[in-house]
């Protein structure tokens, strides 16, 4: 585990907790301009993907219309509408800190646009970590292995140099079809039955497990 050149990280629910203000923002949104609320368990199954598929799979028939108003209120709702903390999870500066000691590559590879990745990594003051970030908008949406594939060019590695870290199904199924390894985390949306389903190297319940995988 602690031979790869390039560490890619998911963000929500793998850095940054913050499943639970996606979940009430949406539902929110969803209020605010009329659609069904969806249950909670509904609006985590979306969260990885970009924001029009993750949609197109809560609201069955939305117009591309619809699409765009949620995408309006959803936004207002995360960025000002809804107070839920987001802070990162325990130990995450701790282990990026640690992967650039060891002149580990590190990336990020996610479901946010290009605006509120941006704003997050501002935020957690974690921007200077990342040598290259994809983001949902820019390419096509997880579990497409679009992203990782670009971030492997950019960095002129081969799919083996790299592992993909991710709390969803969305993540290891696109390293997967990257034909990159992955490790799965518990402390997101999925647990440990439906990570393990898209074979991942090892699945993880904390970050200081993570660490330990890693850096040793």
């Amino acid at each position: 585990m602690q031979n790869y050149k390039l560490v890619i990280f998911d963000w929500d629910g793998t850095l940054m907790d913050s499943v639970d203000r996606i979940v009430s923002s949406m539902q929110s949104a969803a209020k605010a301009v009329g659609l069904t609320i969806p249950s909670n368990e509904a609006a985590k199954q979306i969260i990885g993907l970009s924001i029009p598929e993750a949609l197109k799979a809560l609201f069955e028939g939305i117009t591309d219309e619809q699409i765009e108003i949620m995408r309006l209120q959803y936004k207002y709702q995360y960025l000002e509408g809804d107070t839920t903390p987001t802070p990162l999870f325990a130990n995450a500066t701790n282990l990026l800190t640690q992967l650039k000691q060891q002149n580990k590559l590190l990336a990020v590879a996610t479901g946010k646009g290009r605006e509120g990745l941006n704003r997050v990594l501002k935020v957690s003051e974690t921007t200077a970590f990342f040598n290259t970030t994809r983001c949902a908008g820019e390419m096509p949406s997880k579990p497409d292995p679009t992203m990782l594939l670009s971030i492997l060019d950019e960095l002129n590695l081969a799919p083996h140099e790299a592992i993909m870290i991710g709390d969803t199904s969305h993540d290891l199924k696109m390293a997967q079809n990257a034909g990159v390894d992955s490790i799965g985390v518990t402390f997101g949306v999925h647990d440990r039955e439906v990570l393990s389903r898209y074979q991942p190297k090892v699945v993880v319940d904390s970050l200081a497990e993570l660490h330990q995988l890693l850096l040793g």
